[in-house]
């Protein structure tokens, strides 16, 4: 992985993913886009795990999607690789929420999964 088309590829590849569980809204599926110790912030306090990533998109509305768009990637080792993304969440409901997001992704046993996941509300 040497160039940023290809650093983007990877990061495309598993975030379009969680969009896609989130948008039909599949909880455990989004979940399996994360590693087995992932440390996942979203805008309520930190967890580790699956479980709680699981957890956190369970209790989000049935009709929350995500588009995002992504500003940078870098490679910070041989598998592993930053992302900072801006993301949409919408609803049907209320407006829609505006943040920002870091990624961590990890190569493990031969896919790439989120191993940090970092929300910030864009103002």
């Amino acid at each position: 992985m040497t160039s940023t088309a290809a650093q983007e590829a990877i990061l495309r590849g598993v975030m379009d993913r969680w969009k896609a569980a989130i948008d039909t809204h599949e909880p455990q599926e989004v979940a399996s886009h994360f590693a087995k110790d992932a440390i996942f912030q979203g805008l309520r306090p930190f967890t580790v795990g699956r479980q709680g990533v699981a957890e956190y998109y369970e209790s989000q509305p049935l009709v929350l999607t995500a588009d995002y768009q992504v500003l940078e990637t870098r490679q910070l080792a041989e598998e592993v690789l930053l992302g900072y993304l801006g993301v949409d969440f919408s609803f049907t409901d209320r407006p829609t929420l505006k943040v920002t997001l870091g990624v961590v992704l990890r190569h493990v046993a031969g896919q790439w999964l989120i191993a940090h996941y970092q929300v910030s509300k864009v103002n």
